[in-house]
């Protein structure tokens, strides 16, 4: 809606005035037909129609512009009357600054600013009656810290507030005990699951390393029963050894004791020397075998 032509002081031009609402334009915009109305105005007929108000010719929102440069400079050269005249602004000022003045007035009707009035006052008043609204709050008298409305005076007690105040506390302090109390268990309850679950897996572990230690003890029994078995062997094969040593030694010490005789010609030895040199040679032979043997083990 525009602003009330009556408002005006001196003529206006029917060029500034809105072809809806028949008053003076306000936030204006401008068909390509060159008609001009208030943005509200225009913006709610073409919500059911889609042409100018005017001359019926075809119109879209996308199509409408701001008023052309001129028109708005006459505009805002209007002289218009405060909108609190009927409480007794008398102010008359241009329509770029009225609005400015408007938020400023003195006649203004403002809301109380205490919480829960309802009244209206004129901004000027608006002190004196916030200092005397029932509905201003204010800190007992009586040193209890309550804060109460003006009108509760007579029905404020201390001992009442102070026992409500308690109550209240002690209802929170239950809450924040409680919210506690669950967020611990929670922990708790996490803590454990997570502690359950490692002793399970170290119990694992500690099962792995125990066949594992098993049957390296398994193994190291076996080799050690393998090296005394060896041991033993090598002990036995030196014991042979030595004995061996002792009757090769002992042969022959035998064998340069006797005097060699003349060779006899082949085929006309005696009997039983040819056994004795044979057996011995035999007995030779056998010995450095085993000693041979011995020393390879």
């Amino acid at each position: 809606m525009g602003y009330d032509i009556e408002r005006f002081v001196g003529y206006v031009n029917e060029g500034l005035l809105c072809c809806v609402c028949r008053d003076v334009l306000e936030d204006p915009l401008q068909a390509p037909c060159e008609h001009a109305f208030c943005s509200s105005c225009i913006h709610g007929w073409l919500v059911h129609h889609h042409n100018c108000p005017e001359d019926r010719q075809p119109l879209e929102g996308a199509l409408l512009r701001p008023l052309f440069r001129y028109m708005r400079n006459d505009l805002s050269r209007l002289q218009i009357r405060c909108r609190n005249r009927e409480q007794g602004c008398g102010m008359v000022c241009s329509l770029e600054s009225v609005d400015r003045h408007e938020r400023e007035c003195e006649y203004g009707l403002v809301a109380c600013t205490n919480a829960g009035c309802p009244i209206q006052v004129e901004r000027r008043s608006l002190e004196a009656h916030v200092a005397a609204c029932e509905f201003r709050s204010r800190e007992c008298p009586h040193g209890c810290g309550y804060t109460m409305l003006t009108c509760e005076d007579s029905q404020h007690s201390c001992v009442a507030e102070l026992r409500t105040e308690l109550e209240l506390l002690r209802s929170e302090m239950i809450c924040k005990v409680e919210e506690v109390r669950h967020e611990m268990e929670s922990r708790l309850d996490s803590q454990r699951r997570h502690m359950v679950q490692k002793e399970s897996l170290l119990k694992s572990e500690v099962e792995e390393l125990k066949g594992q230690l098993s049957r390296v003890m398994s193994d190291v029994r076996a080799l050690l029963g393998a090296e005394r078995l060896h041991r033993q062997e090598l002990e036995q094969a030196e014991l042979e050894k030595r004995e061996l040593l002792e009757l090769l030694k002992s042969l022959q010490r035998e064998g340069r004791s006797h005097t060699p005789s003349p060779a006899p010609p082949p085929g006309s030895a005696p009997e039983g020397l040819r056994k004795t040199g044979g057996a011995r040679g035999l007995t030779l032979d056998c010995i450095k075998r085993k000693s041979r043997e011995v020393t390879v083990i």
